[in-house]
Parts: C-alpha cells; sequence; structure tokens
C-alpha cells in the first residue's frame, strides 16, 4: 500500500473523534453509483470510500465501538489470519481509542514475521501486538480467549463476527431505505458477500422487505449457515446463491477472479478479490432470474488486494510490477 494511502487512513482516523468520552461524530452516508456492468444496470453502495483502513462492512460492524467512550475498555482481544481486514480495521480503531489490541493468529513464517506485508504491516504499525501459536494449539487457545477475557478487555470473534456488529448495520439499514424511498424502488435485492455472514444476516433483520442475497466466500454454504445460526434464527428473506461454475477455495489465486477483478475494475469501481469478486462471480449467474433493483453493498477490504495481487504475480497469472 503506498504511503499516502496510509496517511490519508490516519487522518481521517483523526478526523473520526471530536470527544473521546462521548465517541465519534456520525460519518456522513456513503453515496450510491450507478454502475453498468456486463449491460446490466446495478447500484453500488460505495461503503468502501468511508476510510481506507476503516471501510465497508468493517466500519459497520465496529460502529458502537467507534461511537463508545474511550474509557469502556482498555484492550480489544482478537483472533484470525495474518491478512484479515477485520484485524487491521480493529487496529486502527484501538490506534484511535487509545487500547491495546491483542491479535491471536496461527503460525507465521519466519520471513513474514521478518518483513510483513500487507494488511500485517499496517496493523503492526497501528500498535497491534501479535500472537502466534502452533495450528495443533491454536484452536484450544481461541477458546481459552473466550473463557478468560477480563471486564476491562473486549473480545471480538473472528471477523468481527458478533453482536455489537447489529448497530453500525441497522444505521447502514437505515441509509438503505432512505435511498430506495428516494429512489421509488419497489422490489429491492441486496447484495453482499459473506465470510461470517454478519452482515448479511443483520441487513435481512433489519430489512424485512428486501431480498439479502449472499455467497460463501469462507468455506461452503452449510458452514456459512452454521456461523449466521451462532447469530440467531436465519431471517427468511436471507438467500444463498450458490456459485454453480467452479469451486473456490479461500484465498487462493483463481485466473476467474482476477478476470473480474479486472473487468469490475476497467467498468469503474475496483472490489476486493477475497470476497467481492466471488461475489460477483456467482451474482452473475444468476442475475438474469432476478428482477428488480440490484444493490451491491460494497464491503470495502481493499487494502488486501496488495497482498493478493502479489499472489497472483507469484503465480504467474500477473507480469511482476
Amino acid at each position: 500500500m503506498s504511503l499516502w494511502i496510509f496517511a490519508f487512513g490516519l487522518s481521517l482516523l483523526l478526523m473520526l473523534n471530536v470527544d473521546v468520552e462521548t465517541g465519534v461524530q456520525s460519518m456522513p452516508q456513503s453515496i450510491v453509483e450507478r454502475f453498468i456492468f456486463q449491460d446490466r444496470e446495478f447500484f453500488v453502495k460505495r461503503d468502501d470510500l468511508i476510510d481506507p483502513l476503516f471501510s465497508g462492512n468493517k466500519y459497520r460492524k465496529l460502529y458502537s465501538l467507534i461511537h463508545c467512550p474511550a474509557a469502556q475498555y482498555q484492550a480489544i482481544i482478537s483472533y484470525g489470519g495474518t491478512q484479515s481486514n477485520a484485524m487491521l480495521s480493529i487496529a486502527a480503531l484501538c490506534q484511535r481509542k487509545g487500547w491495546q489490541f491483542h491479535y491471536t493468529t496461527k503460525t507465521v513464517p519466519e520471513r513474514i514475521k521478518a518483513a510483513p506485508d500487507g494488511n500485517l504491516a499496517l496493523a503492526l504499525k497501528l500498535g497491534m501486538q501479535l500472537h502466534s501459536v502452533d495450528h495443533a494449539d491454536y484452536q484450544h487457545v481461541v477458546e481459552a480467549l473466550h473463557s478468560d477475557t477480563k471486564a476491562s478487555h473486549l473480545l471480538l470473534p473472528q471477523g468481527a463476527a458478533d453482536p455489537i456488529a447489529e448497530a453500525g448495520i441497522a444505521q447502514l439499514a437505515q441509509e438503505i431505505r432512505q435511498w430506495q424511498g428516494q429512489n421509488a424502488v419497489q422490489k429491492l435485492h441486496l447484495i453482499t458477500p459473506s465470510g461470517t455472514g454478519t452482515t448479511a444476516f443483520y441487513l435481512a433483520r433489519a430489512l424485512p422487505d428486501a431480498d439479502v442475497l449472499s455467497t460463501a466466500c469462507v468455506g461452503d454454504k452449510a458452514y456459512l449457515i452454521s456461523q449466521m445460526s451462532h447469530l440467531g434464527a436465519i431471517p427468511e428473506n436471507l438467500h444463498m446463491l450458490e456459485n454453480n461454475k467452479k469451486k473456490f477455495h479461500f484465498a487462493k489465486p483463481y485466473p476467474e477472479l482476477l478476470s473480474i477483478y479486472h473487468d469490475l475494475k476497467q467498468a469503474g469501481i475496483e472490489f476486493d478479490l477475497l470476497y467481492g469478486c466471488p461475489m460477483w462471480f456467482a451474482l452473475l449467474q444468476h442475475a438474469h432470474n432476478i428482477t428488480g433493483t440490484i444493490l451491491y453493498v460494497h464491503s470495502g477490504g481493499l487494502p488486501g488486494n496488495e497482498t493478493m495481487l502479489a499472489r497472483y504475480r507469484h503465480k504467474g497469472f500477473m507480469q511482476p510490477d
């Protein structure tokens, strides 16, 4: 990531909070853009423009914490992958609030420890304390975190998949409802990719008159449903779009995803390779059967494209810079 993006992200974070005791001022609503792709009209809720480090569904999931008094917590505890978008956003939040951030991940190779890149490098610059554990011990350590967290420390599950996310996603739903009314949209289909399914789950709950369509980007449909079930009964208006053409393994480079990444970017909007591109790959298989207005909720995550594009170059799918 270029230094100007890093500096821009930090400057925006500093603008987020006027009074650390009362929380930050409300961000302006993200815009909705008309987007023509493969001769079809879509609309895109540009949550990716909120902030380079604090964008998309991560801003929505952390909304309550952004607005809470800094004195409420001393530290945030979380866990997951070393290039997690949630990890980076939580690190940015903790840097702004003056909280410690302890993050547990599986064994980090020595070459990455010596020269971290992408989201990991940025999170470490923001003060994140990384705890690397053996693969065999990881699940046990995570379970211990859930049972031993102090009252002054807040545990956020992987991907910030927690009921605390509901307030921010309700704010997103309110913005969508307002846009729908202003544009006299009768039948609305909301598209959002899913890792844990938190955003899709709470959007469907908040907007029962809309169809919320998602696809499983981490694991399969059964895994996604099991993850969402931890949040409650799955809303009837939440549906999964199956990818019927090719099975993708999470975070693995595929020429099909790189192709759609470039096509989308050429059409005018960049999406992330981990979630956005698999979602579009599945959506385009079903778009001809969807009648009504399609609103894609951009989930951000663009800083993660740096390391993913490096993987594509390493695999020979792209020319080196």
